[in-house]
């Protein structure tokens, strides 16, 4: 059978690496808390012998309600990667182009090629931030989105206000702009922008959320996007049906539910994350500014060696040939586990 060529040749999303018996996985960006007893409750509740809600009415009600929005400018997808998806094929096509900065998540190419489109990736700064003022210089006629990633994966740097202001000043009002904002509950950077306070001043933006990292909703797939009703409405034709599973649907309310304890989670995690930065910085390792839920380790060429490192200590982290690390952060004992296998690999780096 004949196949797209640009579509076989695309790597499959390679899954963070699963950690040894004993040992920590921190290679997928997870939240290593259980879930609380509320949503274990929703999710026992739920029927499976029945099709989800397509709509997701309640959800989107109440995501509504919080961003201050009309519940028609809701969209709920399986995972926020999946809203990606039906929005870029919703927006672009053959012969368009999509604008990006890389390092960034590394799914962003694979949106290009499904779509068709041509992948204009702009690099990041020596900090590990987002060039806007590139981005926007590399938006031409033929561009149909671009994606802003804050904090940005891998390298946990944030975009701030008035630079977002002053680029969007920049980019065409017809380009769709795609804020993708999957940790943003654990920006603590004051000056970061902030997606639900911009949806109202540009007509171009669409935001992107998700339950997976600070609600701990991973393995249930549950996302959110906001913006424009007739964007969201040809995302929603572009989307697969029935994505969203009713288990997904119930956990989400009931974690909005039990915001508070969740939000208490997320601020332990904060304080390992800059601990955990703070210690790699003071064995000399190249940390950027650290945003989400993860650290970046600007390992270059030795990117490697110290992944094997880690390894043979039984932590699963996430390698980026020949970039760097990216560290999730875990229980306290894991960040205890992080500077240990550091300490002891960074003088042969």
């Amino acid at each position: 059978m004949q196949l797209r060529p640009e579509v076989v040749a695309l790597a499959a999303y390679r899954q963070g690496r699963p950690a040894r018996p004993g040992g920590f996985k921190l290679s997928s960006n997870e939240n290593p808390y259980p879930p609380i007893p509320a949503v274990v409750a929703a999710i026992a509740a739920s029927s499976v012998n029945r099709y989800p809600e397509q709509a997701a009415t309640a959800l989107r009600a109440r995501l509504a309600d919080r961003l201050g929005v009309d519940a028609d400018r809701i969209q709920v997808g399986a995972g926020s990667v999946a809203l990606l998806h039906a929005l870029t094929s919703a927006a672009m096509g053959q012969g368009d182009e999509i604008v990006y900065a890389w390092r960034s998540f590394e799914h962003y190419p694979v949106l290009a090629a499904v779509a068709g489109a041509r992948a204009v990736e702009v690099p990041v700064d020596a900090d590990g931030r987002h060039d806007l003022a590139a981005m926007a210089a590399a938006v031409t006629p033929a561009t149909r989105v671009v994606i802003v990633c804050s904090p940005n994966n891998p390298t946990g740097t944030t975009v701030g206000t008035d630079e977002f202001a002053a680029f969007m000043a920049a980019v065409p009002p017809h380009v769709l702009v795609l804020l993708d904002e999957a940790y943003a509950e654990f920006v603590t950077d004051a000056d970061a922008v902030r997606g639900a306070e911009q949806l109202g001043r540009y007509p171009n933006l669409v935001l992107l959320r998700t339950f997976s990292k600070a609600f701990g909703l991973a393995g249930l797939r549950v996302g959110y996007a906001a913006g424009p009703e007739y964007v969201l409405d040809a995302s929603r034709a572009a989307a697969v049906p029935l994505s969203v599973t009713e288990p997904a649907q119930r956990a989400a309310l009931a974690a909005l539910d039990h915001e508070p304890e969740l939000s208490a989670r997320v601020d332990a995690l904060v304080v390992q994350r800059d601990r955990l930065a703070t210690g790699l910085r003071h064995l000399g390792l190249d940390v950027p500014e650290a945003q989400g839920n993860f650290v970046w380790l600007g390992t270059g060429p030795a990117t490697g060696r110290a992944a094997d490192a880690f390894d043979a200590a039984g932590v699963a982290v996430r390698a980026f040939p020949p970039d760097g690390i990216r560290v999730s952060v875990g229980e306290p004992e894991s960040v205890d586990a992080v500077l240990r296998i550091a300490a002891g690999f960074v003088g042969n780096l």
